[in-house]
Order: structure tokens, then C-alpha cells, then sequence
């Protein structure tokens, strides 16, 4: 994670950061020639990227690099670059990257079904799959010109994702992974966190030589920054079966770019449980949101604690934990000062303070607050180790988690609205639909709220229909 705690000058880590920036801009500058050969010259202000039998008109200051070359190339999505070919198993990727913005990841595929373009704009990203070929394509400011390069390149106009069209509704996938326990998120001892979720080879390799028990891997969100192409729901699986737990971290909006907290916690929640369903991290689990201490936190404050009050509501409306990373003296502080002030609070604290103790005091936490196993500690950073021969850039976190690890249930009264999983043509009776409250995942089937609708249907605590 990027470190905004209260021991470690800014400065100082700005330095650390903007070394491993310039040492990775070196390596994707190498690598741009590599892939010269499949571009031509478009527009004077734009160049064509030919791969797999589409073109890419992108401007002509975007780096050009050929995975295949160096598979330990780091693919970031904080930088202006297309990518070519399957991001490698083992990146060399510093600990944290923060932010996203223009970019594409062009990798072969073996479809061979129609075109299809989605966006996530929660996420900020389209996917589309198309014969031979699936890009991801990444943006921050400037969506407008992503879109016009997938068009040129004979891609469908996208449509949006479930949880964008009803961010306030946590939307059933075609079908669920196979569920790790809640109680993978729930731990004591050592764990580290990295950009990239290591491969399935390095973390058995950590998991015989190492001290550390608990990995935190990131899910999703508008900030995230590093490809993930280990993190899938088999591997999560093959994790857990292997021992170890789980700190699922969701790094989206940052405080100054909060403009509606309601509705983009809300919504910020809604695909978060989206990306956790995926991986098989179901109800019960803890879920946490990454609020960096930078900057710009200072003057948005007010509005940091009221996306991260609307973050945790909705998590805790859909069964699941909510947690809060942020420094120790920007989020974390806040929330402990305004406790009583009536915003929804996280089940757990994970506080960056880089004073390399391994435990979980935090100067601004008083003992008696998150006192019941409900604090992580975020307790060095951006150093590289090794055990088993195999080394990876990490973060250093002191956990003592023990929440419980049933579904939340929803306030007593509340209605949750789910919707049908999204299978076209298939009969109301056999479409997949699923709700939590205070049982585990239930599928349902019909018009259970009497509308006359397949849109949704509603779950009433009070009455269980």
C-alpha cells in the first residue's frame, strides 16, 4: 500500500516511490521498440497498434510494450502504455501503485462468439471480447478517448455493467465461484499485501519459508492500478485450502474526487461485492476500503467519513464486514474523533503507522476502541523479501482479527431488492437469483414481490418472503 502514516516524512517516501516510478518508466522505455513492428503511423498526433487483426489508432506519446519479451514486466495501469500479450505470473511490481489512468492491456483470446463491449464505471474500465482477442482498457479524466480507440478498432459500443445501471443493488453473476469461508478473513498473526497477487508457485513457496500467514490482495476499484492475472476464484480457493487468509482490499475513489457520498459509497460498496462474489469471497466476509492519506484528504475530510459511512452501511445491508485502510492521522483518526457523530462504523481498523513494531497499537486508537480483535497494522512497507528463493516488493501488516463471521443481518424492517442474474432467453422459473440476510446464500426463482416484474424481487427480514 502507499504509505501516508505519521512516523515516515512524506518526503521520504515520495522519494522511495518516485524511484520505483523512474526505474519503471526505464524498463517500459526499453521495451518499446520491442513491439514496433505491428505499429504504422495514423494521425500527426496518433500511431496505429495492429494485434490479432485489430488496429489501435493511440496517441502517438503512449508507450508500446510487448509482454512476450519480459514477462516480468510490471503492467500498471498509472501510465499512458498498451500492453501486448498475457501480463506474467510473476511481475516485478513495487509494493503499492495508486491511481489509474488511459490505457490498454491487449491479450489473445480464443473466442469466437460476437463482439462484446462492457464498462464499469465504478471501476473505471471497459472489457471487451472479441474473436482472438480481450482488452482491457482503463481510464481516469479522459473516458472519451478510450472509447473512440475501442470503436476505431471495430469494437461494440460497451453497455454497463450491472452494478452501474442500480449501484444501490449488489447484482447476482451468471453463476457463483465456489465460496472460500468467511472465515479466511479473519486472522492473527503476520500478513503482507502487494500491488499484484503472486502466483500460485511464490505464495506455496512463502507459505513453507515465510512468517507471514495473511495476504492482502486487491479486488478492484477505480485506483487499482497493477494487473492481477493470478487473482482468480481457483486460486483464492487453492489459497485457502493451503492456509492462508485474506485481506480483500478495494481502492477506488480518493477523498478529494468525492462529489456525491452517498451514492458513491453506495455504489463503490455494491461493486466490491461484485468483485468479492467473483473471487468466491461470499457473506460474512470483511471487506476493506483503501482511503489514502494524501494530499488532497486534509480538505475533504467531511466527505471522506461520509463515503466511507455510506461504504460500510451497504456492506453491512448485504451481509458482509466492512473495514477502513487509511493512515493513521487522516481516515483512521477521523473516524475514531467522529465515532459518535452518527455515521455507520467499520467492524475493523487498518492503520498505516511504519514504525515496524508487529502489533496493533496505533497512538491515535485508544485501547478501548476496536478493542474486540478488530484492528490490522499496516507496520512497514515498500521493502522486498525473499523465502524459498523467491522475492516479492511488499508491505509489512500486523492483523488481530476475529469479527464475526455470519452474514450481517440487515436492520430489523430493511428490504433488499436483488436482481436476476443476467441469463437472456432463459425462462423466469430457471434464472438464477440470490439474496443475503441473515442465513446464507439462498437462490431464488419467480416474482416474489407480486410486481408482475423479473426485474427483482424483495427480501423482508421481518417476514422472510
Amino acid at each position: 500500500m502507499k504509505h501516508r502514516g505519521i512516523t515516515m516524512p512524506e518526503k521520504n517516501h515520495r522519494k522511495i516511490a518516485g524511484a520505483l516510478f523512474t526505474a519503471t518508466m526505464a524498463v517500459t522505455t526499453s521495451l518499446t521498440g520491442v513491439a514496433m513492428a505491428d505499429t504504422a503511423a495514423g494521425s500527426a498526433d496518433t500511431r496505429q497498434v495492429s494485434y490479432q487483426g485489430y488496429t489501435f489508432d493511440v496517441p502517438t506519446s503512449w508507450s508500446v510494450v510487448d509482454l512476450t519479451r519480459d514477462p516480468r514486466t510490471c503492467v500498471r495501469f498509472d501510465q499512458h502504455v498498451v500492453y501486448l500479450g498475457d501480463p506474467g505470473a510473476e511481475q516485478d511490481c513495487p509494493s503499492k501503485i495508486l491511481g489509474k489512468t488511459e490505457a490498454l492491456l491487449l491479450r489473445p483470446s480464443d473466442a469466437s462468439g460476437p463482439a462484446r463491449t462492457t464498462e464499469n464505471p465504478t471501476a473505471a474500465e471497459f472489457t471487451a471480447d472479441a474473436p482472438r482477442i480481450k482488452v482491457s482498457a482503463t481510464y481516469d479524466t479522459d473516458r472519451s478517448t478510450v472509447r473512440t480507440i475501442l470503436a476505431r478498432a471495430g469494437l461494440p459500443e460497451a453497455t454497463r455493467a450491472a452494478n452501474a445501471k442500480a449501484p444501490a443493488v449488489a447484482t447476482a453473476p451468471d453463476t457463483f465461484a465456489a465460496a472460500a469461508s468467511p472465515n479466511t478473513t479473519v486472522y492473527t498473526g503476520k500478513g503482507f499485501d502487494a500491488c499484484s497477487a503472486p502466483s500460485s508457485g511464490t505464495m506455496n513457496a512463502w507459505r513453507n519459508n515465510s512468517p507471514y500467514r495473511s495476504v492482502g490482495i486487491y479486488i478492484g476499484g477505480s485506483k487499482r492500478a497493477c494487473a492481477q492475472p493470478n487473482l482468480t476464484a481457483s486460486w483464492v480457493n487453492e489459497q485457502a485450502a493451503a492456509g492462508w487468509h485474506f485481506m480483500p482490499l478495494y481502492v477506488g475513489v480518493q477523498a478529494s474526487a468525492i462529489t456525491s457520498p452517498q451514492n458513491q459509497g453506495t455504489a463503490a460498496a455494491a461493486d466490491a461485492i461484485n468483485q468479492a462474489n467473483a473471487l468466491g469471497i461470499g457473506p460474512g466476509s470483511l471487506l476493506y476500503y483503501d482511503m489514502e492519506g494524501d494530499s488532497g484528504y486534509a480538505a475533504n475530510r467531511t466527505r471522506a467519513l461520509q463515503f466511507l459511512s455510506a461504504w460500510t452501511a451497504e456492506l453491512h445491508a448485504r451481509g458482509y464486514k466492512s473495514a477502513v485502510y487509511s493512515s493513521s492521522d487522516a481516515a483512521i483518526k477521523d473516524l475514531v474523533d467522529n465515532r459518535n457523530a452518527g455515521y455507520a462504523l467499520p467492524d475493523v481498523l487498518f492503520s498505516a503507522v511504519w514504525n515496524n513494531v508487529a502489533n496493533t497499537v496505533d497512538p491515535n486508537v485508544p485501547a478501548g476502541l476496536w478493542a474486540d480483535h478488530q484492528r490490522v497494522h499496516q507496520y512497514f512497507g515498500n521493502v522486498t523479501e525473499s523465502y524459498g528463493g523467491v522475492s516479492v516488493n511488499i508491505d509489512r501488516d500486523y492483523l488481530d482479527v476475529a469479527v464475526g463471521t455470519g452474514p450481517t443481518t440487515p436492520p430489523d424492517g430493511s428490504v433488499l431488492s436483488w436482481y436476476l442474474a443476467d441469463s437472456a432467453g432463459v425462462s423466469e422459473a430457471t434464472r438464477p437469483m440470490f439474496k443475503y440476510g441473515n442465513t446464507p446464500m439462498v437462490p431464488l426463482s419467480g416474482d416474489f414481490d407480486g410486481s408482475g416484474s423479473d426485474e427483482a424481487a424483495t427480501y423482508d427480514p421481518r417476514t422472510s418472503t
